[in-house]
Formats: C-alpha cells, sequence, structure tokens
C-alpha cells in the first residue's frame, strides 16, 4: 500500500517521504480501514520539523492524526463494526492511550487496523473529508466549551484566530446559542468568520492590546470563556480578557512569550486556567451528537490530493488557511 513518512530524526519537511508497505490485516477485536481523508493540525507541522513534545521521532512513522474512511474487513469479535461502515478514528488509541501520528503510525496511508474501540461511524451527512477534520481540531473544541465551566446559552465566547480549532469552536459555540467574538490578523478572514455567525471580530495587528477591545465589546464585563489557541505569547491577553468567574482554555503553543505570564489576573476574578490536549472517545462520542442532531458542517479551506501531501503541509504553514486543511487518499 501507499503511505507517507516522517522519517527518523526529521527535523524539516525533506523528512516527509513516499513509500510503501504491506497492507494490514484486522486482528481480533480490531477493522481495517480503506483511509480516504486526512486534515492536517499544527501538531503535524511540530512534528515533521522534530519540535514537537516528544522530540523527533525515534522510528520512521506514518502522519497524521486525523483521518476517516470505510471499514472493508473486520477481526475475530468485532461486534459495533460492519464492512461498509464508514468511519473517523479517535486522537487517542489503546489503553494507555496513545497518539496517532505520534509515537503510534498515523493515518496518511491507503489502509490502517484499529481496534473498534477507536473508531466511530461517520454521520450521514457528513463527507469522509469533513469527518477527517474533527478528531483533534472538533474533540478540542468540544471539550474547551462542554466540559470544566460548561457553555450556557447567552454567555461570551472569544476564540482567538481562525485556523482549525477557532473556527469549529465558533461553530460550536453558536449551536449552543452563545456569543461569539474572534480574532484575526486579516479582515477578509473576520469577514468571513462574520458569514459564520461571528458576532464580533477583532484584528489582532492593528489592536495589539486586544484584551482593551474584549472588554469594551463586552461592557468591560470580559468574555466568560476564552479558548486561548497561541499560548505563552497570547496567555497575558486572555488572563485580561476573561470575565468574573470565567475560564481561559489553553490549547494552543504557537507563540513566543510575551508580557506577564503570572496568573495574578485571574486571582481577582475568580477565573480558571485550564489546560486541554484534546479529550477521548467520550468528547468525541458527545461531539458526533451534537453534529448529527445540528448537521454541523465543518469548514474545509482547501483540500489537496495524495500525491500532494507536502505542499498540503506547506500550505499549512504559511498559515494562509481558513478552517482547516485536507488531504484526500
Amino acid at each position: 500500500m501507499k503511505i507517507y513518512t516522517v522519517a527518523k530524526g526529521t527535523t524539516g519537511l525533506d523528512g516527509l517521504k513516499r513509500g510503501e508497505r504491506e497492507k494490514p490485516s484486522p486482528g481480533p477485536g480490531q477493522a481495517l480501514v480503506r483511509m480516504r481523508a486526512a486534515s492536517l493540525n499544527f501538531r503535524d507541522l511540530a512534528i515533521v520539523s522534530g519540535k514537537y513534545m516528544r522530540g523527533p521521532v525515534t522510528h520512521d512513522t506514518i502522519p497524521l492524526s486525523d483521518g476517516a474512511g470505510e471499514v472493508v474487513a473486520v477481526g475475530a469479535g468485532v461486534r459495533s463494526l460492519k464492512v461498509g461502515d464508514r468511519v473517523v478514528a479517535t486522537f487517542t488509541q489503546g489503553r494507555p492511550p496513545e497518539a496517532l501520528g505520534s509515537p503510534l503510525d498515523g493515518v496518511l496511508c491507503e489502509f490502517a487496523a484499529f481496534h473498534e474501540d477507536g473508531l466511530l461511524k461517520i454521520p450521514p451527512h457528513m463527507s469522509f473529508e469533513e469527518a477527517a477534520t474533527l478528531p483533534c481540531a472538533g474533540v478540542t473544541a468540544w471539550n474547551a466549551l462542554m466540559y470544566g465551566k460548561i457553555l450556557k446559552a447567552g454567555e461570551t465566547v472569544l476564540t482567538l484566530g481562525t485556523g482549525g480549532v477557532s473556527i469549529v469552536t465558533l461553530q460550536l459555540a453558536k449551536i449552543a446559542g452563545a456569543r461569539v467574538i474572534i480574532t484575526s490578523s486579516s479582515d477578509e478572514k473576520l469577514a468571513r468568520a462574520r458569514k459564520l455567525g461571528a458576532d464580533e471580530g477583532i484584528n489582532y495587528k492593528q489592536h495589539p492590546d486586544w484584551e482593551k477591545q474584549v472588554l469594551e465589546l463586552t461592557d468591560g464585563q470580559g468574555a466568560d470563556h476564552v479558548v486561548d489557541l497561541g499560548g505563552v505569547g497570547t496567555l497575558p491577553h486572555s488572563y485580561l480578557s476573561v470575565g468574573f468567574g470565567g475560564e481561559v482554555s489553553m490549547i494552543g503553543v504557537m507563540t513566543r512569550p510575551e508580557g506577564d505570564l503570572t496568573p495574578y489576573a485571574l486571582m481577582v476574578k475568580n477565573a480558571t486556567l485550564r489546560g486541554i490536549f484534546v479529550g477521548g472517545r467520550e468528547h468525541f462520542e458527545g461531539l458526533m451528537r451534537a453534529a448529527t442532531v445540528n448537521k454541523l458542517k465543518p469548514v474545509i479551506d482547501r483540500t489537496f490530493p495524495f500525491d500532494e501531501a507536502v505542499e498540503a503541509y506547506k500550505y499549512l504553514k504559511s498559515a494562509q488557511h481558513f478552517g482547516k486543511v485536507v488531504i484526500t487518499i
């Protein structure tokens, strides 16, 4: 079968290679999936650059955690799936759970075997490409909004940027009846976000101290939920943007330290900082129920064919995207 691998010790895109491997067979409790689509996350750029939490990969590894396809064979004892089912893989697999794409082999390949517990059925209204956007970005957004301080109708959500997690955060927050403020360095992207339902947009290039804009838009109250996709460079602003009793969900790692990282600003507002690393199957199941009932359509910026996977990585790195970048297989 055709695959891509991130070569052992890779520290750049030149380590992303086309290759061939033997087609796997499903073992007991497993389903063999013909992969049809995969999506990219910022995490995948970090992995191929050798800058992910674990450092460079220690063995040739099939990349990407987010993929969808159809079941073509099942092993002994499989009860929840059958040949022909359209499925999407969960971000982590097994017990103890480990992530696809690193350290486990990922989904940028023609076939992959998963334990049946590591697969969910795709809602009928959703394509393979759309479903492939959800395992990391969608589950992360669901975890941020529906766990910890649970989002209530009428509350205000501030989400940073217009990448995959932020756009699905916008969609889920509007489904829940929330007011959404979104940031971007592009007025064009802010306009696109408003068409998706964003109530307010802030250009952080024009307003470097964007927390002042958030407070102005909320009559000095701040946001109930801040979904921070930047990390240490944006957290000081997020601390000042959150309202009394609110919550900052720390998700991103894309920025360098900037400003005062001490969380004292949270203390006087009785606010909390909650770290989020995607989520488990239970989070994904909740997301899929909501997606099915509300006919959620994930936003795909651009789709690349399998042969142009390297170009897909480059496009993601350019930060031109709005929503998700997908590779068809």
